[in-house]
């Protein structure tokens, strides 16, 4: 007799097995008799005319609202195949989209087929794909990551790639096709629902919005998947440090924290945490601040707390804080043309360069500017998350200390650790929100496909209500778009969003900081809880930007 084989949910940790249990909330009307409603016309808000004319086949279609059945005659769901494809970085909450996709369609005609492409979109490209079915979604249910299918940054960039996409597609006789992912992949999800469109192919592409960082919202997307979980991470972290810094009292916590392009992640954090200080890029940009005023600043942060004999204490700075400084984004932009134009090599970059840019290169310490140089993303553009920015401020915060002590001016001790937390939180347990959104958004894919509709992005909104109050939908990508440059070359992307410096969320942090300098009032949310109460905790940012 042969060995009984393991009961691998028995392997399984209690907390992994329960979360495997739980129900996800969703407005009722999905899984009922629903309409679809469309709304009035729409354009892009920036650089219409030019959009137009890179999407002339779906420019301008009509936002879409899934509305109670009010009497019409009900139908039974068609059969459909549709495809799913994770890009970029995991983010918590991104399997209950599949699996909310499965369970839509399944629930609407039983005979529909799932298929997952694996390994991101190159996956799509190279017809690698598995069909999912109910045994195989059961162990990714409520779990973080994008391991179920995994992901990768390919796009869909060249007339080949396109034309292999299409074939697949045909091959696979596909209805529809779901990107999951943030602004790039919503941006390549246009790209291909037009492609498909301008040569005849049947499949219909819609988006859901996917990426911890946070800058996937606008008027129409509220919050991306993902970002509750993260921040709720980080959070923890960053308030086990500033009770460390507290009760060792001898070393400054500099913490990097994901946000590329924008600094939600960081805003909320602090918010949550209460550090000494955070430097959020959108107000560095509007206030102009140079490297060299950032550095004073934190300095003299340093200096008051050092007198009053504090030599230590929390700072949360976002990854992208550098392209935000205005003398050090003007020499990315010109680094990043130079790379675009072939130049790879110290001794040809730098004299091309502005004399001002040149003498903010010439400031940087020699380990930072050969990072400017040689670290890029697919883009081609330098690759600000290789840029450890803590570690740069640490570098010129000790110079100016060491400087204003030569000058009587400082009389304190300085010593600093880095932290940088970012993959520490893109495939944790999902919060029961991100867990409940992304659901809500694989049924919404489900049923926008399910009335053929393409080149829309999934909407699920009024998130601050209950769950079976949610509002569910679509708008076409295009609202979303603007011409931006990049390679040296101009597109449509889909737009970032920033922080709101005139919105709630920031005005709550600018009026209470000022108090978080000289004390150690950290606020601890622990670990996230997936049960009772607290369960169900929105983060800040998301009722302040819906009040």
């Amino acid at each position: 007799m042969g060995e009984k084989e393991p009961d691998a949910m028995m392997e399984l940790g209690k907390l992994h097995r329960e979360r495997l249990e739980y129900l996800p909330r969703m407005p009722p009307l999905l899984r009922g008799a629903f309409n679809i409603r469309k709304g009035d016309i729409t354009s892009a808000q920036q650089d219409a005319q030019e959009i137009r004319k890179l999407f002339p086949k779906l420019f301008g279609q009509p936002s879409i609202h899934i509305v109670q059945n009010r009497g019409d005659p009900v139908t039974v769901g068609e059969e459909l195949k549709v495809g799913v494809v994770f890009a970029g970085g995991p983010a918590p909450g991104g399997h209950n989209v599949v699996c909310g996709l499965f369970d839509h369609l399944k629930e609407r005609n039983i005979d529909s087929k799932v298929f997952g492409f694996l390994n991101g979109t190159s996956g799509l490209m190279s017809g690698t794909y598995i069909e999912l079915s109910e045994s195989s979604l059961a162990r990714f249910r409520n779990q973080g990551g994008f391991h179920m299918l995994g992901s990768d940054r390919t796009k869909l960039e060249t007339e080949a790639d396109f034309e292999r996409a299409r074939k697949v597609a045909k091959e696979l006789d596909l209805d529809g096709l779901v990107f999951i992912g943030g602004f790039d992949t919503n941006t390549n999800a246009m790209y291909a629902a037009e492609n498909f469109k301008v040569h005849n192919v049947k499949t219909n592409v819609v988006s859901v919005p996917s990426t911890i960082d946070g800058d996937l919202r606008n008027e129409q997307l509220q919050t991306s998947i993902g970002f509750d979980t993260v921040t709720k991470v980080y959070a923890e972290l960053i308030a086990n440090l500033g009770y460390d810094a507290y009760s060792a009292k001898k070393s400054y916590h500099f913490c990097r924290l994901m946000g590329r392009h924008a600094s939600h992640v960081a805003l909320e954090v602090a918010l949550q945490t209460r550090p000494n200080m955070c430097l959020l890029g959108e107000e560095v940009r509007r206030r102009m601040l140079t490297l060299a005023e950032i550095t004073s600043e934190i300095a003299d942060l340093i200096c008051e707390r050092a007198a009053v004999d504090k030599n230590y204490g929390v700072l949360v700075v976002p990854e992208g804080l550098i392209e935000f400084i205005p003398d050090v984004n003007d020499l990315l932009k010109e680094l990043n043309e130079l790379l675009a134009k072939g130049h790879n090599d110290r001794s040809t970059i730098v004299p091309e360069l502005s004399e001002s840019a040149r003498a903010t290169f010439s400031a940087l310490p020699d380990s930072f500017g050969t990072q400017l140089l040689f670290e890029r993303d697919p883009h081609g553009n330098v690759q600000l998350s290789r840029i450890e920015v803590e570690r740069l401020l640490m570098e010129t915060v000790k110079k100016e200390l060491s400087e204003r002590k030569a000058r009587g001016a400082y009389k304190g001790s300085f010593s600093a650790i880095p932290h940088y937390f970012g993959y520490e939180g893109r495939c944790a347990l999902p919060t029961n929100f991100d867990c409940n959104y992304g659901y809500a958004l694989g049924h919404t894919a489900g049923a926008l496909l399910e009335s053929s509709n393409s080149g829309y992005a999934v909407s699920v909104s009024d998130l601050t209500s209950a769950p079976e109050k949610w509002e569910c939908g679509g708008y076409p990508l295009t609202m979303m778009m603007s011409i931006e440059r990049r390679k040296g070359a101009s597109g449509a992307v889909v737009n970032r969003s920033l922080v709101n410096l005139d919105g709630i969320a920031f005005k709550v942090f600018k009026e209470q900081r000022v108090n978080w300098r000289l004390t150690e009032d950290y606020r601890t949310s622990g670990p996230i809880q997936h049960f009772d109460q607290m369960a169900d905790t929105l983060n800040f940012t998301l009722q302040a930007n819906i009040c």
